[in-house]
């Protein structure tokens, strides 16, 4: 009995996604065993895809079972240019996920505390181009001061949001608090904020039960991290 076209395709997909698990297990165990981290923790996935310089790896500190998604790009380069410098700029604490093709560039510090998850294509940025010297060339003025990016334990982000933290200061994101897709974060909200909108705006106090509601629909990030 031939098999169906439908049939055929679904078992290419189980390949196809059974390889990838492979090839993000054994780059998960070559880059925890070779990268100079300034901490890591146990359990780590890193998808083979996403992009980690082993140069920047003394900048930062994994936490347990942390997964990291495809294409996922981290940037540091602050201070890199001091001899002796391994100031952490990025840590990530127990059991956060973060999706495919997110950018997180830290010039001074992000952090995520315990189980935080970024949806797909999700920008953390604590610094920005400058641009307001109208005589220079836009690409030769460097960045910004920038500040500090904290995100709360158990915090959601959409996918598309932008957290942003161009000048000096800090953007702390309280526990629980769910960013909306597409939402644009420049300032700090408290903790169980439901925030919207470019600039993010606190829409409610997100409840237990609302938090449930939209984790649900985030947790399938997982089958997504290999994508």
């Amino acid at each position: 009995m031939h098999r169906s076209i439908h049939q055929t395709s679904a078992g290419f997909e189980d390949h196809e996604g059974f390889f990838s698990r492979i090839l993000t297990k054994l780059y998960s165990l070559w880059v925890v065993a070779t990268y100079p981290f300034a901490g890591k923790g146990r359990n780590l996935s890193l998808h083979y895809a996403s992009e980690i310089s082993r140069s920047l790896a003394p900048y930062f500190r994994l936490g347990n079972r942390v997964a990291i998604g495809k294409h996922t790009w981290f940037l540091s380069w602050s201070k890199l240019d001091i001899e002796g410098d391994r100031e952490v700029k990025i840590v990530i604490e127990d059991d956060c996920r973060i999706g495919p093709r997110c950018t997180i560039s830290a010039g001074n510090f992000i952090h995520f505390e315990r189980d935080v998850v970024l949806e797909s294509d999700v920008l953390v940025m604590d610094h920005s181009h400058a641009y307001e010297d109208v005589n220079t060339p836009i690409s030769l003025q460097g960045t910004t001061p920038g500040g500090i990016i904290r995100i709360g334990e158990g915090c959601r982000i959409g996918r598309r949001a932008a957290i942003l933290c161009s000048n000096k200061g800090e953007v702390v994101l309280g526990a629980n608090c769910i960013v909306a897709s597409g939402a644009v974060v420049t300032r700090s909200f408290p903790a169980n904020s439901l925030l919207a909108g470019n600039p993010a705006r606190a829409a409610q106090k997100s409840s237990p039960e609302g938090l449930r509601s939209i984790s649900s629909g985030v947790s399938q990030l997982t089958p997504q991290i290999s994508r």
